[in-house]
């Protein structure tokens, strides 16, 4: 009974007024815990929010978009201190990038909204911002969150200008039908030439030179002015409160506690907690546990109204009930879903599996998660004699995949085992038996154990991209001579000014998908930049080249390569394999075949006892006869000896193929 009183007044303490700043002791005989501490300080210091007082009309919906390291995370740090969402501190750097991946490298990998409250000329405005990427391997982000806005904020550095990504980020958002609001950044800068990016920007995308805005983010020179223009510019969004509900899921996150947390974007209707809500994808029907919009950390409402961006929670358990594209409306008022996203189309294939067998289970579950995260990338079941039980995995490029390891790494604790970055190819079958088969007569290669014989296919067809390389006049020579060597074809040569050139080509995405990016940078001192969007199919001489240990086919090392490529890449590879792989007690011979015809061999010699030590002179027959026996000793070795690759070799050679 004592107890039971003093827990009882403990209770009564916490829920009368107390300051903001006074200190929440637990009581010893309660049960104490990390989890248990932040649920009591967030239900005590979260007021609910009323979003009624800010109807359409005083809301804003944009994105930041731009080049890679143009200044948009630390324009968005500016725009959240301005406006008081955040408290100003030197610590404020990228406040939005929160993954530990994007602190290390210092790049945006996932897109990331905030909502901030702006009093313009005696009116409160709602401004839901989202910053998103700037690497081509991330574009899927960004035309992710321009289906949440109206209108963008298009960044351009003041020393470096108008580079590839901010070309194609432009377009992005001018076939969305976006406000555009050019901000030229970095004027602080030594280098500084905000004249010369008017001109870049007006010549390029026919924008005037007054309507640019001239900014110091780091600074927070004319910051506000940006505030200003959005409100003037953007448009607010065409939705109605006394509509339907309709919700666009734009991006979600997983919570092991509270299940999957949903970014949504309303185009109509309201949404409050004890709703009850049905997915237009699963057809599942939930009940909405909290609602509420993110500072950037979550901050719950009492409901949240046609035009808002927020989050949700329903209690969603399973990864795959949080569809990214899918439409929410109230249980029996069904509505047209709303189109979604064009799903992403993978342009980097690679493996991969479990270091050990016994982490199988756990890995699928952590890839379940982070998919659920990151929507873009693809995931199909395979299986290797040498690796065991996997995935085969579809990117959207080499540094998305590297960014998708690394967070398995860090954020689940899963270490895994990746093999070479390979391309779709396509094949038309000739063959009627194949035809039948496979049910159709084109068919997508993703591993080139299914690629088919020569004999049985009409054509091979291999997948291209058309890039943009936009770079300083005086590297133009090196790089035109990097592209040729690259089977690429020239599309189009402009100069943006008397420094800077844009070049396009159209490229065998095979040839880029590995070291182009890092022999283009450099080449021009790393002036040059680079971006690429898909540009269809073309017919190949294609092969495939499989790697043999004493005539057996090694799986794993199988490649699909153009004919031209195939001798060059053959004796990289068995040189590479013959400092990888363990000797042995008999010879092993490493060949590179197309077919039955051997294009290159290196052999390891065998380790090799010294026979004939014991002979101290006497009769050469002596000799040879110890000698012959040895040979034909190791030749029955060789015929019944099988060569184990060890795995640590096969990523050892995968990984040296990437640095070729």
């Amino acid at each position: 009974m004592a107890l039971a009183g003093r827990t009882a007044a403990w209770w009564a303490r916490l829920r009368s007024p107390c300051p903001a700043a006074a200190p929440l002791c637990l009581p010893p005989w309660l049960p104490a815990g990390p989890v248990a501490c932040e649920r009591l300080y967030s239900s005590r210091g979260k007021e609910k929010l009323d979003m009624l007082t800010y109807p359409v009309e005083s809301i804003r919906n944009f994105s930041i978009i731009a080049h890679v390291d143009h200044g948009k995370s630390t324009l968005a740090d500016r725009l959240l201190e301005i406006t008081g969402t955040i408290a100003k501190t030197d610590r404020n750097k990228q406040v939005l990038d929160k993954l530990q991946v994007e602190r290390e490298r210092g790049i945006t990998v996932k897109a990331q909204s905030a909502s901030i409250f702006y009093n313009h000329e005696g009116v409160n405005y709602l401004l839901n911002l989202i910053d998103t990427p700037g690497h081509v391997d991330f574009s899927y982000e960004v035309s992710r969150s321009l289906s949440a806005c109206q209108g963008v904020i298009l960044v351009v550095d003041a020393n470096e200008g108008i580079q590839a990504q901010t070309v194609a980020n432009f377009y992005l958002a001018f076939e969305a039908q976006l406000a555009i609001i050019p901000v030229i950044n970095k004027i602080d800068l030594k280098n500084a030439d905000p004249e010369r990016v008017e001109k870049q920007i007006e010549k390029l995308f026919d924008i005037p030179i007054d309507e640019c805005v001239r900014i110091s983010a780091k600074q927070g020179t004319n910051v506000e002015k940006v505030l200003q223009k959005v409100i003037e510019k953007i448009p607010p969004p065409q939705c109605n409160t006394a509509d339907p509900l309709k919700a666009l899921v734009f991006d979600s996150t997983f919570d092991h506690y509270r299940g999957v947390i949903a970014n949504i974007a309303l185009f109509g209707g309201e949404i409050e907690k004890g709703h009850k809500i049905v997915s237009a994808h699963t057809k599942k029907r939930y009940e909405v546990n909290e609602v509420g919009i993110l500072t950037p950390n979550e901050q719950p409402t009492h409901k949240l109204y046609a035009g808002q961006v927020g989050y949700l929670i329903a209690g969603m358990k399973e990864v795959t009930e949080a569809q990214i594209g899918d439409t929410l409306f109230l249980y029996k008022q069904p509505v047209e879903p709303l189109p979604g996203f064009k799903s992403a189309k993978p342009m980097v294939f690679a493996g991969m599996y479990p270091v050990d067998q016994t982490e199988y289970n756990n890995l699928k579950s952590a890839l379940e998660r982070l998919t659920l995260n990151d929507s873009s990338v693809t995931v199909h079941r395979d299986s290797s004699l040498a690796l065991g039980a996997g995935w085969r995995l579809g990117f959207l490029g080499l540094l998305h995949m590297e960014v998708f390891n690394q967070r398995l790494e860090q954020e689940y604790n899963m270490s895994v085992i990746l093999t070479a970055p390979t391309v779709p190819y396509k094949a038309i079958l000739s063959s009627a038996k194949l035809i039948k088969e496979y049910g159709k007569a084109e068919i997508t290669i993703i591993n080139p154990a299914q690629f088919p014989d020569k004999l049985s296919v009409s054509e091979y067809l291999e997948p291209t991209v058309l890039g943009t390389i936009v770079t300083p006049h005086e590297y133009i020579g090196k790089i035109i001579a990097l592209c040729q060597d690259r089977r690429a074809v020239q599309k189009d040569m402009l100069y943006i000014d008397e420094h800077r050139v844009m070049l396009k080509y159209l490229f065998p995405l095979n040839e880029i998908v590995v070291d182009f990016y890092d022999a283009l940078k450099s080449l021009s001192s790393g002036y040059a930049s680079f971006d690429y969007e898909d540009a269809g199919y073309q017919a190949a001489d294609l092969i495939k080249m499989d790697i043999l240990l004493n005539g057996n086919p090694v799986e794993e090392l199988s490649t699909i390569i153009h004919n031209d490529k195939a001798y060059a890449t053959g004796k990289f590879l068995c040189e590479r394999l013959k400092d990888a792989i363990p000797r042995q007690l008999f010879e092993i011979a490493i060949q590179a075949a197309i077919g039955k015809k051997i294009i290159a061999r290196e052999t390891l010699k065998a380790y090799r006892k010294n026979v004939v030590a014991k002979c101290y002179g006497g009769d050469i027959t002596r000799r040879m006869k110890l000698l012959k026996r040895q040979a034909e000793g190791k030749k029955l070795m060789r015929k019944i000896g099988n060569v184990e690759v060890p795995r640590d070799a096969f990523i050892r050679v995968l990984k040296r193929q990437t640095d070729k």
